[in-house]
């Protein structure tokens, strides 16, 4: 499963964790804005905001994971399998395939308010990108720096929950994920007051007592909770590196370790990879499972008036400084 955050200093970072028990090759894919997009059943755009972010090339089409936009507006689609439900094209909306649906948002909107406008009028499809790819069940995390959004397509139609955390994994739905922060509003970063009884002198005896309670298993649900929490109370210095380094830390509260969690027989679900994307710059950092070595590309040094795309394969090795 996966698990999305945003994270605001001076500027404006999003990113996300990929989790799963195999890879598709992902790589980091450079959107210019005259990459010629085609829709299945909405009007083409020629022309259209630039954008970088994580995707599965087939061909020369990139299926993002997750992607921002030139305009500092971030978009992450995230597992939402048995919820996430998909129709056929309705007259008189904006048809759009599931798997068009990042590009779509990010091609022409500028802001999460801009996104919930277009929204309005916008029904997900069913159409899958070929034989040989299944439609994905997902949901998605749309943010910039003002705001976010989640938004779940599911057998009521297109739902669009604004969402003061900043975060979000996968099932259950969203209402029901926020509802549960309820269980946990006693939890603190500070040490814990006694009010077992007055009658008994209890006295802490670790540091981070104030947490004890935050779940630390890998379920969906947990990891929710456990990112929320460590978002809302993460503190870090406005640069570049302290900034960057602190949202790897957010989201290494929810990392998966090979062999923790089993999903078939040999197979086990890891953190494939984690993505922290400086909206505000357009710069895409990321480590994966086998190099927590930090590796980036900047979208501003391509050509973003062009056509093509620019891919970059991902920084797999571990990369080790040796000192001596």
């Amino acid at each position: 499963m996966c698990t999305a955050a945003t994270y605001r200093t001076k500027d404006f970072y999003f990113g996300r964790t990929l989790d799963y028990d195999f890879s598709y090759g992902e790589e980091i894919a450079v959107m210019p804005r005259r990459f010629p997009l085609r829709f299945r059943g909405a009007k083409a755009m020629d022309s259209h905001h630039a954008m970088i972010g994580m995707a599965h090339m087939e061909g020369e089409y990139p299926l993002f994971y997750d992607a921002v936009n030139e305009k500092g507006l971030g978009m992450a689609g995230l597992n939402f399998v048995g919820n996430a439900v998909y129709g056929k094209e309705v007259a008189g909306r904006d048809n759009v395939a599931q798997f068009e649906f990042i590009p779509w948002i990010l091609g022409q909107c500028a802001t999460v308010e801009e996104a919930k406008a277009l929204l309005a009028k916008t029904n997900l499809t069913d159409t899958p990108f070929s034989d040989r790819l299944p439609v994905a069940q997902l949901h998605w995390l749309i943010a910039d720096r003002d705001g976010a959004v989640t938004v779940e397509s599911v057998k009521d139609g297109l739902k669009v929950y604004d969402n003061p955390v900043g975060v979000m994994a996968n099932n259950p739905s969203f209402p029901e994920q926020m509802s549960q922060l309820v269980n946990y509003m006693h939890l603190s970063p500070r040490e814990p007051e006694n009010l077992f009884s007055d009658r008994l002198s209890l006295k802490p005896h670790s540091r981070g007592m104030g947490a004890l309670g935050l779940p630390g298993d890998l379920s969906s649900q947990s990891r929710f909770v456990r990112a929320a929490f460590t978002k809302m109370n993460s503190l870090s210095g406005d640069s570049e590196s302290e900034s960057v380094s602190q949202f790897f830390h957010i989201l290494g509260a929810v990392e998966q370790q090979r062999g923790c969690c089993e999903v078939g027989e040999g197979k086990y679900e890891i953190t494939i990879y984690t993505s922290c994307c400086n909206a505000d710059k357009g710069i895409y950092y990321y480590t994966t499972y086998e190099n927590h070595q930090i590796s980036a590309v900047d979208m501003y040094r391509e050509n973003l008036d062009g056509g093509e795309l620019a891919r970059y394969p991902l920084v797999l090795g571990q990369h080790i400084l040796m000192q001596n």
